[in-house]
């Protein structure tokens, strides 16, 4: 479904992804780990279309994308929660998910679509006319998940979904994406947090300096000793 193949990203001299390869299946949910300026944001921004790539490609189902537009990487089924949010907060719960709509036509499905999104996420709906700038942070969450699902992808890219949120709201973020997950969205879903992330993937990728330095199953990666070393940068006990 998609794939990064030899990717180099530069931002002027500086080289943020050096010969980066992954890919996410159909039905997966992936996750990529890695610490600060390890380049997890610019590989998600690639995939999204905010940086182009000096070298490699970017396919979508086969196809290259790595010229195309973020519209239309949107089109054929992809979809973001991106870091931070990043919920329209002067429109109200009703509008910002009708704003994930944006690019269809089918009217009468978008009010169905509407419906469900009420039903995935009752928080929302006892607030739908209250303005997202209001809302606690997991609750923000819940409308930019809300919000990416309006679009009808087949792909979602979640920028680290459970930075910032209370325990409480932690967990039911992840219970989220793997509801949303058995509704036959693939999700590929950046994290600085190695065990929850891996606790609902089915494989991982873990980035260092702009090198992929692991791969694998979540089981493996979960129980790979060299991840400490590879994902926090710290060296193993001798």
């Amino acid at each position: 479904m998609l794939a990064l193949e030899s990717v180099d990203v530069f931002y002027g001299p500086v080289h943020a992804l050096q010969g980066v390869s992954l890919h996410v299946e159909a039905g997966e949910i992936v996750c990529l780990l890695g610490g600060n300026a390890s380049g997890k944001s610019t590989t998600m921004k690639t995939i999204l279309g905010l940086v182009r790539p000096r070298a490699g490609r970017v396919l979508l189902d086969g196809a290259d994308v790595t010229g195309a537009p973020t519209a239309e990487r949107i089109r054929r089924g992809l979809a973001s929660v991106p870091e931070a949010r990043r919920i329209f907060p002067t429109m109200t719960i009703d509008e910002n998910l009708r704003m994930g709509a944006y690019l269809r036509r089918d009217g009468a499905a978008v009010r169905d679509d509407l419906a469900q999104m009420y039903d995935l996420f009752p928080r929302l709906a006892e607030r739908r006319g209250q303005m997202g700038g209001t809302l606690s942070g997991g609750e923000q969450q819940m409308l930019a998940m809300a919000r990416a699902l309006m679009s009808r992808p087949r792909l979602i890219c979640m920028d680290e979904p459970t930075m910032g949120l209370a325990p409480v709201f932690v967990d039911r973020v992840l219970e989220l994406i793997a509801q949303i997950n058995r509704r036959g969205v693939a999700i590929f879903m950046v994290e600085q947090n190695a065990t929850l992330a891996l606790s609902i993937t089915n494989r991982g990728y873990v980035v260092q300096s702009g090198r992929m330095v692991l791969e694998g199953a979540a089981a493996e990666l979960l129980n790979n000793p060299a991840i400490r070393e590879a994902y926090l940068g710290q060296r193993r006990a001798s």
